[in-house]
Parts: structure tokens; sequence; C-alpha cells
């Protein structure tokens, strides 16, 4: 791997397990020079290509990369979140120390001891505390103060930062140099609502399939209108399609309501429907923030006011992305990119928290 110089700049950064750059949005928002991503998944790293162009992307498997070979004539950040399903709590098959997946954390203190960076900072679900008796937890804590970081951690909800979710995410803030941060406080009491986040965008069917569409109406919430920018268009408008069958339960259940609305005669596939989890076949409500949207598709979130599930595009509003930010390769790559990322909103608060301490 060749040597690459860093521009002059406060603080660098590179970010681990990038996705499709949610993580790294924030980053940037916050004043950091993200300079290297590293994403094994093709379609993800094509998409954080598309938009931090800025950023050199390494498209491989973590393991593969041996050390960070970047110049350190700034302060430096190792940044990432781990793949996260396997601490999910919607997930209780896997949540185990069995798990391959449960373990890539090593593979961030690898490169943490290699590139000895002056700040650390790491993020997952909160399921992470939970699993196995607070395991994973106590060892990821001791990894790093093995390594030389004093460490603080907490779990914060995307809706208290502006974004129109409900997202609770654990993240890890270490300093090389023995600082211990306080986290950030809320800075939204009155919450971003969906309405605010979906109003200004195009009406669409089941199964809409028109990638690009001009706004049908102005943005009026404040929201809409940070997101928007100058944009005349926007693409994501992308829907999957469901049965007839799917669509027509859709009918019975109101806003904030789930499968439990929907009438026994129709639910006959089921073999038992008391088994579902509440998040599925959930209609938005309009006036508060979203559930955690996860897999929208599978979970089948339906749309507050027209009968079918969501566009990528209004997912990636319910994750805060800006209207400007494409995300290629499939519907189903698409929709999994969208679902698996940070709000960039709740990161820029958490970096902004970690420039300050630098200050």
């Amino acid at each position: 791997m060749s040597k690459r110089k860093s521009k002059p700049c406060k603080i660098i950064g590179v970010d681990l397990f990038s996705g499709a750059g949610g993580l790294s949005l924030g980053a940037r928002w916050a004043g950091i020079d993200v300079q290297m991503a590293i994403e094994k998944d093709y379609h993800a790293a094509e998409t954080y290509k598309l938009n931090h162009p800025n950023t050199e992307m390494k498209n491989i498997d973590i393991n593969e990369i041996k050390k960070i070979d970047i110049d350190r004539n700034a302060i430096t950040l190792l940044f990432g979140g781990t793949p996260c399903q396997g601490f999910s709590t919607s997930n209780q098959k896997t949540r185990t120390k069995e798990n391959p997946t449960n373990w890539l954390f090593e593979e961030f203190v690898r490169l943490a001891k290699q590139w000895k960076p002056d700040w650390i900072v790491f993020e997952n679900v909160r399921g992470i505390i939970e699993t196995e008796n607070r395991f994973f937890l106590k060892k990821i804590l001791n990894y790093f103060k093995k390594i030389g970081y004093t460490c603080t951690w907490n779990i914060l909800n995307a809706a208290d930062f502006g974004v129109p979710q409900t997202r609770s995410r654990f993240f890890l803030i270490g300093s090389k140099h023995e600082k211990q941060v306080t986290f950030p406080q809320a800075t939204h009491k009155l919450k971003t609502t969906v309405k605010q986040a979906f109003a200004d965008l195009p009406e669409l069917e089941n199964g809409a399939k028109e990638d690009n569409l001009e706004y049908p109406k102005k943005a009026r919430a404040n929201y809409a209108k940070a997101l928007r920018a100058n944009l005349s268009a926007c693409t994501g408008h992308l829907v999957s399609r469901n049965s007839e069958s799917v669509i027509e339960r859709y009918a019975y259940i109101p806003q904030g309501g789930n499968w439990k609305d929907i009438p026994e005669s129709l639910m006959k596939n089921y073999t038992d429907k008391s088994r579902c989890h509440t998040g599925i076949y959930h209609r938005l409500n309009e006036d508060a923030p979203a559930i955690t949207i996860g897999n929208y598709r599978k979970a089948m979130l339906i749309h507050p006011w027209e009968n079918r599930g969501l566009s990528v595009r209004e997912a990636a509003r319910l994750q805060s992305f800006p209207d400007n930010y494409q995300f290629l390769g499939g519907i189903g790559f698409q929709q999994q990119q969208v679902s698996n990322a940070v709000p960039p909103l709740l990161a820029k608060a958490v970096f902004e928290m970690v420039m300050e301490n630098i200050n």
C-alpha cells in the first residue's frame, strides 16, 4: 500500500466498515477530512465512492488491510461500526459468542493498535451492551484500554438530534491522550416528524420504478428544506412491489397501527400471527418520528397516508441523508444500504463533540 500525504487540516479520519457512508458524511459535516474508507460490500462501496469522491475507498475485506499507511501530520481519528445484525435485539438466534460477525470488532482494535490514532469512535446497535450479559461490551472496553485508550460510551437516540426516526445507537469514544468525553446533549426537544420529512415528496404507487422525479411542491418544513437545498429533482423514488393480498391488508391499518389491525380472514397464511413482531405491517405516524426502519422492506413498513411501502428516498429522509446523496445497485441493495446506515445528523453530533475536546 503506497503512502499518501494528508491534506493540511485539523483532523483526518479513516472509516472502517463504512457501508454507504452515513458516519463519514457526519464526520465531514463536523469538519473532519475523511481520507480513507474500507467496505467489503461492492454496491455499498460504489455508493460511497459516488458520494465521497475525495476519499480513497478500499473495497476489500477488512482482514486484507494489514496496516493503515497515511502520513500522520495531523490529529488522527479511526471510526466505524462493525456489522450489527448479530447484536440486534430482533435477531435472537445469533446474538451469541458463536456468531463470527460479532467478533469483527477485533479488526477495529487491530488497526487501532497499528495506526495509533489520537481518537477512536466505535459505533453499533444498543443491543451490543445486552448481548451475552455484556460480554462483548466488557471485551471491547478491555481491548481498547490495553492499547492505551481512555474510553467513554453512551446510547444516543437519533430523534434527539433532529432525525425523524427513533433509532438508538451505541457510541464509544476513545482518547489516546487520557481525555474523557462528555457525550452530546439532545438538541431537539421538539422532534422532527415523518410528515415534515415526507410532505414535499412525490406520490408513488406500489412497485414504483421511476428513479428520478421532480418535487411536486415546495418544502415547508425546515428539515425538508435543508435536505433539498437547491435541487429541483432527486433520485431514489423506488418502491418494492407487494402482492395484492399485502396491499389489501395495508388498507386496514391506521397510522401507528400494525398487523393487529388486520382482519383474521386476511391473515390465514400465518400459522400463528400472535408471534408477529410489533414492527411488522407498521404504518408510520405522520405526527411523530418513525420507528427504527431496520429492514423496512422485509418488515413491510407502510407509508403514513399511502397504501404502499417506503421508497428509497423516503427511507433516506428518515435517516437524514440529503437528497443529493445517491444510492447505487438494485432496489434491494439500495434499501439495505439506507437501513444499515448511521444517521448522518446523529454522527455529526458525536464528531462535533470529539472536535470540541480537541480544541
